[in-house]
């Protein structure tokens, strides 16, 4: 079952067990997949890959606002944030831990031939579309430049 489909099947048992949080975290990452789906040159068609990339795109929209919410005092609004965020979390792969981030960039760092801090591009390259869904950007950028500079 691909991942749409999951979704859709999960927004159904939401509904019956009446879980707003979840019901309408799904809701918004089916809305997301659709226009997705429909948009130019997409062909009726969205592939496992670009759903990830959707829902770690919602992920991270939902705990920005989060942090937004908590500057202002807003908990509530915050905690509901971080709720959906979590449910979305669900069905992206396991992020890796930040040792494991570390063993994986060490191992592309010497398969591009990077020696310092210029050349981070080319590490970052790699990483990012490597590490897709795994790992957040900035993670992956912290940690690219801590070993580039030792």
């Amino acid at each position: 079952m691909n991942l749409f489909d999951q979704v859709s099947e999960d927004i159904k048992k939401a509904m019956l067990a009446r879980d707003k949080v979840r019901l309408e975290a799904l809701r918004g990452a089916k809305k997301e997949f659709l226009e997705a789906k429909t948009a130019k040159g997409a062909n009726g068609e969205l592939s496992d890959d670009n759903a990830m990339k959707i829902i770690v795109k919602m992920v991270k929209q939902r705990k920005e606002s989060a942090r937004i919410y908590e500057e202002n005092n807003r908990k509530e609004l915050a905690d509901n944030e971080l709720a959906e965020a979590a449910v979305l979390e669900e069905y992206l792969p396991k992020q890796l831990s930040a040792d494991e981030l570390a063993t994986e960039l060490k191992a592309i760092i010497a398969e591009v031939g990077a020696v310092g801090p210029r050349d981070m591009g080319k590490v970052m390259g790699v990483a990012s579309k490597r590490l897709a869904g795994r790992a957040e950007g900035r993670a992956i950028s912290e940690a690219v430049k801590n070993l580039l500079n030792q």
